[in-house]
């Protein structure tokens, strides 16, 4: 998610111009349309989720590898802004399904809260087809796409849930940045939620400088999980650049490879 500050921080005053579900998604979600080919090493694939939507999708699958990502990446660019990203998990033996929502990329439809989460699941549902057993998948996001795979896994059963720069709730993060009005943003993404009802080793990693999604935040959602769980602080990463740390890439190599099994 390398829209600069644009994403989260303009929700809440978006909601309170337009008040309707349609309009709030504007000011939610801020796709970008461009993706060229696939890195080198990994392929291209398209989904369908199950409301119709045909996705867009990079896959990588490197030899010997014991587990599987299902990549739900931030609520702007997409799948092409965070490819280093893509090539550095897999060069740590990785597999990783990075898709686009609806409306992202070369990805059919318009996004929508209900809108992402079906197409997670049809991510997920894609690699379960390719004969992947659930025991092998990691339901793994960024920044909103945290919340989208925090969802997925109370879905889809999964092996372990991993989130970087992810929020406790949609609204927490409106009132860091516009206070009561905080509360127009209603019940959208609410990870705090649906954390109690996880039971799988969690992971969370947050930047300590992180401006959109205050560090705070991060260490309130990773509070709220269950045991076995890891949190990985990131010195002097922001909300942009945290996932450009070559030990983040590590430590979720490291939390993956202790707690997936081939």
């Amino acid at each position: 998610m390398r829209r600069r500050h644009r994403l989260l921080a303009s929700i809440v005053l978006g909601v309170g111009v337009c008040g309707c579900g349609s309009m709030i998604d504007h000011f939610v979600f801020f796709p970008e349309a461009r993706v060229g080919e696939p890195p080198r090493g990994a392929s291209e694939l398209w989904l369908r989720a199950p409301d119709g939507p045909r996705l867009h999708a990079w896959y990588v699958q490197p030899a010997g590898s014991t587990a599987t990502l299902v990549w739900s990446h931030g609520n702007g660019g997409n799948i092409a802004v965070r490819a280093d990203v893509l090539l550095g998990l897999a060069a740590r033996g990785l597999g990783v399904l990075a898709y686009d929502y609806r409306g992202y990329g070369r990805s059919e439809g318009a996004p929508s809260e209900d809108g992402v989460y079906r197409d997670a699941q049809a991510a997920y549902d894609a690699l379960r087809e390719r004969g992947i057993p659930a025991s092998r998948l990691v339901s793994f996001g960024e920044s909103l796409g945290g919340a989208v795979s925090i969802q997925l896994a109370t879905q889809r059963p999964c092996a372990a849930v991993v989130v970087v720069s992810t929020f406790t709730t949609l609204r927490d993060v409106a009132r860091v940045h516009y206070g009561p009005l905080a509360v127009l943003a209603g019940a959208r993404f609410d990870s705090a939620a649906r954390l109690a009802s996880l039971s799988v080793p969690f992971f969370a990693a947050h930047g300590d400088r992180d401006a959109v999604v205050p560090f705070d935040l991060g260490a309130r959602l990773f509070a709220l999980a269950r045991e076995p769980k890891t949190f990985l602080s990131v010195p002097g990463a922001g909300h942009d650049d945290v996932l450009d740390d070559p030990a983040l890439l590590d430590g979720i190599a490291a939390f993956v490879a202790a707690h997936v099994r081939g």
